[in-house]
């Protein structure tokens, strides 16, 4: 089976980016509505595996299009809202989880795995990736080269294979800032720069992959002319 399915459905555009980049992380493929009407065609045309859906979305809200679809797909209920009657209200139309606003998008990301696992979806991402000569065992959280095993810490770790599952994706300082050290990181966009220039030196094969985009961040860049 492909990569699975997201659907997150949420009026606020910076909430909807950061959940986008920690699902994106952990290789599920994400699509974004502003509202519910959004999320109706997309749900129509792309069949998502799991719908993230904002309760108070404006014109067509979450419990809406919950009661619109015509299929069985797991949901998870995001809202502001933490009464009984609301939660019980998402319940009764088939919610799987409703997490209520502010929340860690790291406890996010575990509850969808959960959810899914729970509707029989394989969540695993896979064991090995291979790219321009790195071998990413995933499992063991080990990177290799023809010449052997590279020495990164976490952060070189996680930021080369987020570049790796999005080969010529333009990734700015701030979405690297929030998909590697977390939404809640109090340091500076110069923490990515320093990250890389360590990166490139204990990986000598990403000096020619991971390239700077002048204005806008970095790419791992592949089959460019």
């Amino acid at each position: 089976m492909g990569s699975i399915k997201i659907l997150v459905a949420d009026d606020e555009v910076d909430l909807r980016r950061v959940i986008t980049l920690y699902l994106e992380k952990e290789g599920f493929k994400v699509f974004q509505a502003a509202d519910g009407d959004a999320a109706l065609r997309i749900e129509e045309s792309h069949r998502p595996d799991l719908l993230i859906l904002d309760v108070m979305m404006p014109g067509v809200n979450g419990w809406d299009v919950a009661r619109t679809i015509k299929r069985k797909v797991p949901i998870i209920f995001l809202t502001a809202r933490s009464m009984e009657d609301d939660k019980i209200t998402g319940f009764s139309l088939g919610a799987d989880d409703y997490i209520t606003k502010p929340f860690s998008p790291r406890e996010l990301t575990a509850r969808v795995r959960a959810v899914l696992r729970r509707s029989g979806y394989g969540v695993d991402p896979e064991s090995i990736l291979s790219i321009a000569g790195l071998s990413i065992d995933i499992a063991a959280k080990k990177i290799s080269t023809a010449q052997g095993e590279l020495s990164l810490s976490p952060k070189e770790y996680d930021l080369l294979l987020l570049f790796v599952r999005h080969p010529n994706r333009v990734f700015s300082r701030e979405d690297l800032l929030l998909n590697v050290w977390g939404y809640d990181f109090d340091g500076d966009e110069r923490t990515v720069d320093a990250t890389i220039k360590r990166l490139r030196q204990k990986a000598p094969a990403t000096q020619d992959l991971i390239r700077t985009v002048w204005g806008s961040g970095y790419r791992l860049e592949l089959n460019q002319p």
